[in-house]
């Protein structure tokens, strides 16, 4: 009897679990509530400002899931969702100059508190992508949060397309580097319009390759 190939898609991959609500159950089981999802795009990027977005969601079944494992389509669509769904959101950023005078670690923390002071209502305490904020709120900062937490991961896709949409004004104000493209992260196209041009204003001027090409920008 002939079997029935099931599609790869279909078959549950261990290394990407479904988000659930299981990080926020310990903090419900401490009396924090409501809980806040907190996660960050751009702190690898050469260029552009480190984004960081804040949710809280109502408590249920809900579509989203780590940006990464996303297309560009599906994360704009589930950001209106997010958007249209969310009892609360924001998103703040830090800027090129912010990343190289704090350094890229406390920008971060700086647009995630940022976000946070943007918030519509004041969480208890908040579940992170492994990134301790400092806002003075408890913490559950775990690795891999944005693919384990419904809020994390709507905070991912939040805080994604919002830089992913910054980037591409960028590439309208300074044509030739390709930040529409690759956002501003380093690829080959990227350095080599650094080695061609030099950095521009919304270059991170601490980060190595773009520190290199200013020595020798035309």
């Amino acid at each position: 009897m002939a079997r029935r190939r099931v599609p790869t898609s279909a078959v549950p991959r261990p290394d990407r679990p479904e988000p659930d609500w299981d990080l926020e159950r310990r903090l419900w089981s401490r009396g924090f509530t409501p809980l806040a999802g907190v996660d960050e795009a751009g702190r690898g990027a050469l260029a552009g400002p480190v984004v960081a977005a804040v949710v809280v969601l109502p408590v249920g079944d809900h579509p989203f899931r780590d940006s990464k494992t996303l297309t560009p389509r599906a994360r704009e669509r589930l950001a209106t969702r997010v958007r249209a769904t969310a009892v609360a959101w924001a998103v703040g950023e830090a800027s090129p100059a912010e990343v190289d005078r704090l350094n890229v670690l406390e920008a971060t923390r700086l647009a995630a508190r940022r976000a946070l002071a943007a918030l519509d209502l004041e969480p208890t305490a908040l579940v992170t992508d492994y990134l301790r904020v400092g806002a003075g709120l408890p913490e559950l900062a775990v690795p891999r949060a944005d693919a384990r937490s419904p809020q994390v991961a709507a905070a991912s896709i939040l805080a994604k397309t919002h830089r992913d949409a910054h980037m591409c004004r960028l590439d309208e104000r300074f044509p030739g580097y390709g930040f529409a493209a690759h956002k501003g992260y380093g690829s080959p196209g990227h350095l080599a319009a650094l080695e061609r041009l030099g950095p521009c204003p919304e270059h991170r001027r601490s980060f190595a390759p773009v520190a290199q090409a200013r020595l020798f920008a035309p």
